[in-house]
């Protein structure tokens, strides 16, 4: 019986996985769907540069969770990538989910070119968070009109801080088992960091026909992508 560790993206909280939940525990695993600080229920607990990365690592501590399967979502690659550093050999595989992965002393916005100012004049604005996306922005991914309601009734103002803190890696992400899951209508190329491990065989690469929410679009789909973790495959 696999541990899974279910990190939501920037925006949500661990409500986001309930139906991806259903599935692995359906399977007879347990999962563990987890809301970071400053987010959803947990949206007055304060946040600081490595807040996120210590809620990921100290509920796999708290739970003394074995066998664990920690997967990322969009923003949340960052945060857990860190985590599954610092597990040791609790950690049996890392899934990033159409996600965003750490680079070492760079940031979530780092990523963003041409959309950093943008990003960060949202978080100056803002009180310091990041407002969530209007019901237009999830256009074209796949989802339902009552699937984007849902995400947009549900989502609450980011952390700005967790979007700007440089990554600090306690060793390379080459080394950990992982796969990475690349969900095609958000575009169909990784982030330039998960090629070279894919190609060195390193890493395991799966695409999906949907868009970047596919724990709302294809949940029983995208379960059954993350079974064979269970595994070690």
């Amino acid at each position: 019986m696999a541990n899974f560790v279910l990190v939501p993206g920037a925006w949500l909280g661990a409500w986001a996985w309930e139906e991806v939940a259903a599935e692995l525990r359906a399977a007879g695993h347990d999962a563990h769907p987890l809301t970071l600080s400053g987010l959803a229920e947990k949206r007055d607990l304060p946040v600081g540069p490595r807040t996120h990365v210590r809620d990921i690592v100290d509920e796999i501590e708290r739970l003394d969770l074995r066998e664990v399967i920690l997967v990322g979502h969009s923003y949340s690659g960052i945060p857990a990538g860190q985590a599954a550093a610092l597990i040791g050999d609790r950690l049996t595989r890392l899934v990033y989910v159409d996600a965003n992965v750490p680079v070492d002393g760079e940031s979530f916005v780092s990523a963003w070119p041409e959309g950093r100012a943008m990003v960060e004049a949202a978080i100056a604005g803002n009180d310091g968070r990041w407002p969530p996306l209007p019901a237009e922005e999830y256009a074209g991914q796949g989802l339902t009109d009552g699937q984007i309601e849902r995400i947009v009734a549900g989502a609450t103002p980011h952390p700005g801080v967790s979007l700007t803190a440089p990554a600090e890696l306690a060793r390379p992400l080459a080394e950990l088992p992982t796969t990475y899951v690349k969900c095609l209508l958000d575009g169909e190329v990784p982030p330039p960091e998960v090629a070279e491990p894919v190609k060195a065989g390193h890493w395991r690469l799966v695409t999906m026909d949907t868009g970047h929410w596919p724990m709302f679009s294809r949940p029983r789909e995208l379960a059954r992508i993350l079974l064979p973790a269970a595994a070690g495959s």
